[in-house]
């Protein structure tokens, strides 16, 4: 299976909108696309939904992208913004660990070798799927290359070196770290992260800049500055 495995350094850090900027990038040069979000929370939060504007819930951004069902995209839907592990014991759940991995195997299963597989974690990589299941499990139990988005400012330092040390401690292979949103005039603090980032961890980084909306060609647009054809090969 073809893909990449995309995670963030934490929660609202612009993981969805730099899954789904690969997903139109891939898309538009006529790759043949598949997204899976294992769980999305927040759904009936006001508060969420207010801090989203023109922006759609995750699964619905990446199932119109990548010309999905959203329900396929992601089935498991809590209305709680909350924890996944949390918002299943909520609604009287728990999700189990082969039914997340299931999921994602569904997901990229038509036309596995003619397709690309997007995987969006779900806040962090140790965010708690269940009491005995991670993200990181489940990006290990895929063993696609993992892409790390992480914010541009202050704090993104320990933040992403710390992400680094867990996915390489778990033997994820880590094709880059991508700050988002990019500014178009990037402050000295923030060119320094940059470069601190990618000394500090002797990792690749890249930036995706601020994208305006989820029309599908904006999101390629942004998403064509990124080297994902390369991503895709790494070893």
């Amino acid at each position: 299976m073809q893909g990449l495995f995309v995670t963030a350094t934490d929660t609202g850090v612009g993981k969805t909108v730099l899954s789904a900027s690969l997903l139109a990038a891939m898309a538009a040069e006529g790759e043949r696309v598949r997204a899976y979000k294992p769980v999305v929370t927040g759904l009936e939060d006001a508060a969420e939904i207010a801090a989203r504007g023109q922006w759609p819930a995750d699964h619905e951004l990446l199932g119109a992208v990548a010309g999905m069902d959203a329900q396929e995209v992601s089935p498991l839907r809590y209305g709680p913004a909350v924890s996944p592990h949390l918002a299943a014991e909520l609604a009287g759940e728990r999700i189990a660990p082969e039914q997340v991995l299931a999921g994602a195997l569904a997901a990229g299963a038509p036309d596995a070798d003619a397709c690309t597989l997007v995987v969006e974690g779900v806040g962090g990589l140790l965010v708690a799927l269940s009491e005995q299941y991670s993200v990181c499990d489940l990006a290990v139990a895929l063993a696609l290359p993992v892409t790390i988005a992480a914010r541009p400012g202050l704090g993104t330092i320990n933040h992403t070196l710390l992400t680094l040390q867990a996915a390489r401690s778990a033997g994820l292979r880590v094709c880059a770290v991508v700050l988002t949103p990019w500014p178009a005039q990037p402050t000295a603090l923030e060119r320094s992260n940059l470069e601190s980032i990618e000394r500090l961890g002797a990792v690749e980084v890249q930036t995706l800049e601020r994208v305006s909306g989820p029309q599908v060609a904006e999101l390629a647009r942004a998403g064509s500055s990124l080297p994902w054809r390369r991503w895709l090969q790494t070893t």
